[in-house]
């Protein structure tokens, strides 16, 4: 179906269509449709040719990837999120599957459009850049997270992300299931037991998808984040981009006097 007004206004706030004037903002929405999928749809498969850019407007979509007979979890994407940017970029084939997890609606942005309004206007071009740029150091990220850290570590950091994006509160809630949780992290879900239970000798407790927090301090000189590795950013990232929180710092107490 075509693209709703109100659906334009929520994708002008994506981080780098922000930077793209009327003209170019029309240019890359030329032929986008809206496309509404239940639960467990499948957008993409691994190796098909990227024809569009995927922009998530409500539900949930899980991004995979498959080898042999292993499957694993790269990400859940809530809106507002993009996905295959690098791929519509490159004219590159794509590298994960993706699969709605809930009824969804999913703008589809041409990719000759998007680069067609890249070549256009250099400032928009320099923001889609800086997306990618922002997705790399993240990618990086969690290079040195799944290498350097060992799985009791992995989960501490993510239970401290977590505990700041939720308004560092003594509980939260997980906002996966323990399955894609222990994908996430790079582990068995048997492993991801031991490593809750690792961790309650740090004040942690387990309840279901509720985590609660009694020594935040004992979890922090276990977990010993760092802004070279970490991004524990407190705000909702979606529609800021990964640009904009690589420049922040990211920081547990980054906002801290």
């Amino acid at each position: 179906m075509p693209i709703r007004n109100s659906d334009a206004e929520r994708v002008r706030h994506i981080s780098f269509f922000k930077h793209a004037d009327d003209s170019t903002f029309n240019l890359a929405m030329n032929g986008a449709f809206l496309q509404r999928c239940p639960a467990n749809t499948a957008l993409l498969m691994e190796g098909d040719s990227v024809d569009f850019l995927y922009i998530l407007l409500d539900g949930a979509v899980e991004l995979g990837a498959g080898w042999k007979s292993k499957d694993t979890t790269l990400a859940i994407l809530r809106p507002i999120s993009t996905f295959i940017l690098a791929a519509v970029v490159l004219e590159s084939d794509a590298l994960m599957s993706a699969v709605t997890l809930d009824r969804s609606e999913i703008l589809m942005v041409p990719g000759e459009s998007l680069r067609s309004s890249m070549k256009q206007d250099a400032k928009f071009g320099f923001a889609v850049s800086e997306e990618l740029a922002g997705c790399y150091r993240g990618l990086v990220r969690s290079i040195k997270n799944h290498k350097l850290r060992d799985s009791t570590e992995r989960l501490a950091n993510y239970l401290l992300t977590q505990r700041a994006r939720q308004g560092e509160k003594d509980e939260i809630v997980l906002p996966h299931e323990k399955r894609v949780l222990a994908a996430l992290l790079g582990m068995t879900p048997e492993n991801l037991s031991r490593a809750f239970s690792k961790l309650s000798d740090k004040g942690v407790s387990v309840d279901g998808a509720h985590v609660g927090f009694s020594n935040v301090a004992a979890l922090e000189r276990l977990a010993r984040p760092s802004p070279l590795i970490d991004n524990h950013y407190a705000q909702d990232r979606n529609t800021l981009g990964k640009a904009y929180t690589e420049r922040r710092k990211g920081l547990l107490d980054a906002d801290k006097p």
